[in-house]
């Protein structure tokens, strides 16, 4: 059974999209392994990346070319500093010259090197082929960008780990997880911790989830004072700034950490908690939108989901919320994503948003119920609920720019999430008519019948109803 783990489903990268940006980085670093390894890499004396489906109609949008550049430069999207990324491809595009694992030069001209193809291939939307030249010969392979930064060959399985080890709960769908929690009498997040355990030793699975949390509270942080217009041509103006000036005090901060606790101390009317929710999940996806440094949750243009309502919980649900809440939350949301994952998809090119803020929420919603002291069968219910009412939802970025309305779907998934986890806690688990299974499972077929022109392409909804110059 394949096995996606915690840390596969919340990865550390860069913006814009996890399937048009980080995807297509990992690709060309795995392209690069792969002329290592045949020992090619030295000789090849030109090179040529081809971008297929929804990575050329929105690839410009997403800066699909940029991480393509990056990731033959040798650069990783986890380590990278941020302001380093325009110097890097600024650089290969005024030389015409890229340093192959930032060691070897090759004339590479961006204009003519990067084809924007717009024909489908059939294993999946999001597809890139590389093409070495060398000596007398050339070398391509054939990479898929199949959602959340997963990166596959044709045919493949798709799972991040491969491995003989036995895992103590093998988890392929809801219901199954659901009966080994009423076997062990156990909550959702020890059971996946036990299955981490396989892979990592505590103290490293401690360590990572804790490196997720503080990249998504760096994130929020970031956005929040942060100012001015988004790149791309929509000049959209920055949000999160404005809000939180608007709803912050005046006690003093210097650090992330800080700056949370004087959240803590502000005012929580109704009114304030949906600006605070919003407030954040805006600010991370204006920082995804900025090219910067992200957590896949499971995706990046739905990275702001989860932060959010973890957010939330810390600031106005309980005070007194510590590294044990955050990890828990962090474990169901991530297993919650995987069950998605195996049973449907997270990428917007095959099944539109749904895909992506419709199981990001689903994720926040199940891991908020759990940490509010919801019942395993409550905490799916959770999700069910979130899912259920993004289903059919359409991906139409404007512009190709995960932007509009990808960047306020975010806020409105979060509070969908935090609706749905408190319709979960008043609810007998077993009246529920819908299982989330059933949903699932509903949400990919919805995903198979979707006219591709809503999937991820600009060809449809508001993505031609509004045009550039309308901005």
């Amino acid at each position: 059974m394949e096995f996606i783990s915690v840390f596969d489903m919340l990865k550390i990268g860069v913006g814009p999209s996890s399937s048009h940006t980080l995807g297509p980085w990992r690709a060309a670093q795995k392209f690069i392994e792969e002329l290592k390894e045949k020992e090619i890499l030295s000789k090849t004396n030109a090179l040529q990346v081809s971008l297929f489906g929804s990575l050329s109609l929105t690839g410009k949008g997403h800066a699909t070319d940029l991480a393509v550049l990056l990731g033959l430069n040798g650069q990783d999207p986890v380590k990278i500093p941020i302001e380093n990324i325009h110097h890097i491809t600024k650089s290969i595009k005024i030389k015409n010259i890229l340093l192959l694992d930032n060691k070897y030069p090759i004339a590479f001209s961006v204009e003519n090197d990067i084809l924007f193809n717009k024909q489908f291939l059939s294993f999946h939307a999001n597809a890139l082929t590389f093409t070495a030249q060398f000596e007398d010969r050339s070398y391509s392979s054939t990479f898929y960008s199949i959602g959340g930064g997963f990166v596959v060959k044709e045919n493949s399985e798709g799972s991040q780990i491969k491995t003989e080890k036995q895992f103590p709960f093998p988890i392929q769908n809801a219901d199954q997880l659901l009966e080994y929690c009423i076997r062990e009498n156990t909550k959702i997040s020890e059971i996946v911790y036990e299955n981490e355990k396989v892979l990592r030793s505590e103290i490293e699975i401690k360590n990572e989830l804790t490196s997720i949390w503080n990249t998504m509270l760096e994130c929020m942080y970031t956005g929040c004072h942060t100012e001015g217009t988004l790149p791309g041509g929509l000049n959209v103006k920055r949000r999160a700034f404005d809000i939180h000036q608007g709803i912050k005090g005046n006690l003093p901060y210097s650090t992330p950490e800080e700056w949370l606790q004087t959240i803590r101390k502000t005012e929580v009317k109704f009114r304030q908690i949906l600006k605070w929710v919003s407030c954040f999940a805006l600010a991370v996806n204006e920082v995804n939108a900025s090219l910067g440094r992200v957590v896949t949750a499971p995706t990046n243009g739905s990275a702001g989901v989860i932060p959010s309502v973890l957010m939330y919980y810390i600031v106005i649900e309980n005070h007194k919320a510590n590294k044990e809440h955050i990890h828990q939350f962090l474990l169901v949301a991530g297993e919650l994503g995987s069950i998605f994952k195996k049973g449907a998809t997270i990428s917007a090119a095959m099944g539109g948003c749904q895909a992506e803020i419709g199981v990001s929420s689903a994720m926040a919603a199940g891991a908020l119920c759990e940490l509010m002291g919801g019942t395993p069968e409550q905490v799916l219910m959770a999700a069910e609920i979130a899912m259920e009412h993004h289903l059919g939802l359409t991906c139409d970025p404007i512009a190709g720019l995960v932007q509009i309305p990808c960047i306020e779907r975010n806020a409105m998934g979060a509070i969908k999430a935090i609706n749905a986890a408190e319709l979960a806690m008043e609810t007998d688990a077993k009246n529920a008519i819908v299982p989330l299974d059933k949903v699932i499972a509903t949400m990919w077929e919805t995903a198979k019948a979707m006219n591709s022109k809503f999937k991820e392409t600009s060809e449809g909804g508001l993505a031609v109803a509004v045009n550039l110059p309308d901005c």
